[in-house]
């Protein structure tokens, strides 16, 4: 358990597509390094049941109340559940039970909310907070849209990648009545080679279909050492620091905090 958690300031990222493989695990834990990088502890809360995200930091829960499963279903405190890993950020971890809670909790605004309000709880002084999904649009990734202050929406260059990004956008906007605001997203190009022309294709697509404020300036290039980052246990910055990834995450995390997501 850890009786206390903090660092500069609170913002909460929520990374998510509704199509695998777009590199959301990979962004959320560089994420995390290059927020670490700036001298402060980010939380990261890992609500896809493939445990990717956790098993990248070393945090494997043998049962699912070692895991964020327990909040859900037993409303077990977020600090019970964290891990300070070795690179010294907290790690909330996922179980693959929590596959499970969209047919045991439902979708009623209570059930969708529970994320938010432990976030927002004044007497829970956690620092940054970056939250990985799967793909699903369930309860999982309800809470984690309703949660955060930015929907952060990797976009592989590939035209699949962009259509799940454009049902990313019509969810949102059908939920703008719930949030009685525009929630702010940023799309953001990953896997991105200049010499495809797919990449160019799809990042004219993106130009075309989003506002461009909510478009990211960073692009995040394909790599071979970026793609092994969340299998080798170490983010790109430790990985390979002489490496894209090395570059372009801090580039991305600076992007956001001059956007004012990051404190």
């Amino acid at each position: 358990m850890i009786a206390m958690l903090y660092s500069c300031g609170m913002s909460i990222i929520t990374v998510f597509n509704q199509k695998d493989g777009v590199g959301k695990t990979t962004t959320a834990l560089n994420l995390l390094a290059g927020i670490a990088r700036r001298k402060q502890r980010p939380m990261g809360i890992d609500l896809d049941p493939q445990a990717h995200l956790s098993r990248a930091f070393g945090a494997r829960p043998d049962v699912p109340e070692e895991s964020v499963h327990s909040f859900f279903m037993q409303q077990r405190p977020l600090s019970e559940v964290a891990q300070i890993t070795a690179s010294g950020i907290i790690v909330c971890p996922a179980h693959h039970e929590l596959a499970a809670l969209d047919g045991l909790l439902g979708k009623g605004l209570h059930a969708i909310t529970r994320l938010r309000a432990a976030l927002r709880h004044a007497d829970i002084p956690f620092g940054p907070v970056v939250i990985d999904c799967g793909a699903l649009f369930g309860v999982l990734a309800l809470n984690a849209i309703f949660a955060c202050d930015v929907l952060l929406v990797p976009v592989s260059a590939d035209y699949l990648a962009f259509a799940g990004a454009q049902r990313v956008e019509r969810a949102l906007h059908a939920f703008e009545p719930v949030f009685k605001r525009r929630l702010p997203r940023r799309y953001v190009l990953t896997r991105y080679d200049a010499t495809r022309p797919m990449c160019g294709e799809v990042a004219e697509l993106i130009q075309m279909a989003f506002r461009p404020e909510d478009i990211c300036k960073t692009r995040i290039a394909e790599t071979s050492s970026l793609a092994e980052t969340s299998t080798r246990e170490r983010d790109s910055l430790r990985h390979a620091p002489d490496g894209h990834g090395a570059d372009n995450y801090p580039a991305l995390v600076e992007e956001l905090v001059r956007a004012g997501f990051v404190a």
